[in-house]
């Protein structure tokens, strides 16, 4: 049998402080905002788009045009009207692959260290350098 803390707000920290490290950990996530990808799997395999957001404590992406949901709005001033509405859905990062910037293929993204000492992302197809996305 264990023994009881002396107080009962000390086993809630700890059970918090547990849980907070667990959800602020960050998923390494191969795509930033702005680059253009194929899905490779799912409901839309084969569509491309730019993505529009990056979820990286999830490891999720939003992709323009991609995994669309109808979703219920409400008007929230009374100028605006309430209704269905069609928006792009968060979804895997695994599912989309970065496009070579040289023959237009899905290619999977090795990182180099450039001759300033800065990161560049390198196809791993054409061994061509992907620009980041302004």
């Amino acid at each position: 049998m264990l023994p009881k803390p002396y107080r009962k707000s000390d086993r809630k920290q700890v059970v918090n402080r547990k849980r907070h490290q667990d959800n602020a950990a960050r998923q390494p996530v191969h795509v930033t905002k702005g680059d253009t990808v194929r899905v490779v799997r799912g409901d839309d395999k084969g569509k491309e788009g730019k993505v529009l957001r990056v979820y990286p404590k999830t490891g999720r992406v939003t992709v323009e045009g991609i995994n669309i949901v109808k979703k219920h709005r409400r008007a929230r001033t009374a100028e605006e009207q309430s209704g269905i509405i069609e928006m792009p859905a968060p979804m895997h990062a695994s599912n989309v692959m970065l496009l070579d910037p040289k023959s237009g293929e899905p290619t999977r993204v090795r990182r180099r260290l450039d001759e300033d000492g800065t990161k560049e992302r390198i196809s791993a197809k054409s061994g061509d350098a992907i620009p980041r996305p302004r």
